[in-house]
């Protein structure tokens, strides 16, 4: 059965390609080799001859979430900033770029030091007041327009198909910061987008062993070329040994995510109207303002991506994290363990993060032991 036939699962679970035709293995081989040989007329016998360029364990790793995402390429680099400042590094000279106000802060401080310098124009918008990307874009100038859906870590949703209209009709491409979602809920070249971006670290390895990020594109045009280009020069691809891991995180990314989604909404719902709880930031609740919208463009679930907004302001919300026993107080999202991180703590003080929140990865434990950990901890404050 061709792989346009087969569904997403199928296509995950046999990481694209399924038995190794060379030696019958079910698991992909691994390819560490950095430099491969040349034939007898001096051609490469592969399509590439250095690992600075490619190699086959990259390659089947980006064709695998290529179809994932049902975009006509994937190009996977070293680290998810990585593969953020080689796209910024395509937009022209003074060039427009557009982006809302709250979202992973180190795409923000990237874009605002390449506005300090110079090199773009920036607006930052606030996805929750209606018309305020249309009011940003500049017709003629503005060349990229970045979000994220949901808004990290506040979780508010973004329209993807209204966006990518009001984009193209500007005459900019629209590129969707993905990671909280991975490929498996939300397509956003499906919608309309142009270019997807996943921090691959995320939920798509799943298992806190790999950096990496990964950029899909709906097209093959010039601007991919140039990306292409850069990685190469700049010698920012996914090592093979971190493709093989990605590899087989991305094998078991569905079964995953629908366990972290269930256990974030049971305890999105349990904490909701909690007496220390100010706020419950989850876009599965039917309280949140983009329910309808995640409904609309999500599926198997809304992410074990979620937010608590404590009472007691900055010092109980950093407690919390420090009194759990179950939820691990770290950095990162999407893996299988849960974690919490008090963001303002990372972001720092010039952060637009509320005092009180507390970024919670939901992982694949038992809902009941979460449950319980938050309630002992909140107890504590």
């Amino acid at each position: 059965m061709s792989n346009e036939a087969l569904r997403p699962e199928t296509i995950a679970a046999h990481a694209l390609r399924g038995v190794d035709e060379a030696t019958g293995a079910v698991v992909p081989p691994i390819y560490l080799s950095s430099t491969y040989a040349r034939d007898e007329n001096y051609k490469p016998l592969l399509k590439e001859n250095y690992v600075r360029n490619g190699n086959p364990t990259l390659w089947q790793t980006e064709e695998a979430i290529a179809a994932l995402e049902g975009g006509t390429s994937a190009l996977l680099f070293a680290s998810g900033m990585a593969a953020i400042t080689t796209l910024l590094e395509t937009v022209p000279a003074g060039a427009h770029v557009v982006a809302p106000d709250v979202m992973y802060y180190g795409t923000r401080d990237w874009m605002k030091r390449l506005e300090g310098l110079g090199r773009i124009t920036l607006t930052l918008f606030d996805p929750r007041k209606d018309g305020a990307l249309d009011a940003a874009l500049q017709k003629g100038k503005t060349d990229l327009v970045w979000i994220e859906t949901p808004l990290n870590p506040t979780w508010d949703v973004i329209d993807i198909e209204a966006a990518s209209k009001a984009t193209h009709a500007v005459g900019a491409i629209l590129a969707v910061d993905a990671t909280a979602t991975a490929a498996v809920t939300t397509r956003p070249l499906k919608l309309g987008a142009d270019v997807v971006f996943h921090s691959a670290t995320k939920y798509l390895n799943g298992h806190s062993d790999v950096l990496a990020g990964v950029l899909v594109t709906r097209e093959e045009n010039q601007r991919w070329t140039d990306v292409r280009m850069l990685r190469t020069k700049i010698g920012a691809p996914l090592p093979p040994l971190d493709c093989f891991l990605l590899m087989r995180g991305l094998r078991t990314v569905f079964v995953r995510y629908r366990q972290c989604s269930a256990n974030a909404l049971a305890i999105a719902k349990h904490f909701e109207g909690h007496p220390k709880v100010e706020r419950v930031l989850y876009p599965g609740l039917a309280s949140h303002a983009g329910h309808a919208i995640a409904a609309r463009q999500m599926r198997d679930g809304f992410g074990g991506m979620m937010s608590l907004l404590v009472r007691g302001g900055f010092d109980d919300a950093q407690k919390l994290c420090t009194r759990l026993k179950v939820i691990v107080p770290a950095t990162s999202l999407g893996g299988v363990e849960s974690l919490a991180e008090h963001r303002k703590t990372v972001e720092g003080p010039t952060s637009p993060v509320p005092d009180n929140l507390v970024r919670l990865s939901i992982g694949i434990e038992h809902v009941d032991d979460l449950i319980a950990d938050l309630e002992q901890a909140l107890a504590s404050l």
